[in-house]
């Protein structure tokens, strides 16, 4: 994220107990490089990460939402003259963290903006829904 987390996520916590950073039971994070591939590297890794934790079962509900995640990283977040493809010091990291009962999906970037909602309210639209 390029904000400060913790402000951009305040809404997501309204309502929930809050989350101790040091009672995270487990966490795994991976670099991605600029480049679209890199959202199959980033399910590959939630599938290795989830099995490992034992929660395979959920890898198609957070599958979507990392495939979300990194793509939209990728796509409005790294800045117009970021090479594709380029090997160099990758620019997205995706963060996966497990607590008892909870489990946070991450993506951290190199933009320095929130993300925006779309204006559009067409619901049938391909893309600019975000998680809806």
């Amino acid at each position: 994220m390029g904000t400060n987390g913790s402000t951009m996520l305040e809404p997501l916590r309204q309502g929930l107990p809050p989350l101790d950073p040091a009672a995270v039971s487990s966490a795994a994070s991976c670099a991605l490089p600029a480049r679209y591939e890199a959202v199959r590297e980033a399910r590959q890794f939630t599938r290795v990460t989830l099995d490992q934790w034992e929660i395979g079962d959920r890898f198609d509900d957070v599958c979507l939402v990392v495939s979300e995640l990194v793509t939209n990283a990728l796509r409005h977040a790294l800045p117009s003259d970021t090479p594709r493809g380029d090997e160099q010091g990758p620019p997205v990291r995706l963060h996966l963290m497990r607590w008892t009962s909870r489990l946070v999906c991450a993506v951290r970037d190199p933009s320095h903006d929130s993300p925006v909602a779309g204006d559009s309210e067409d619901f049938a639209a391909e893309s600019g829904r975000g998680l809806f």
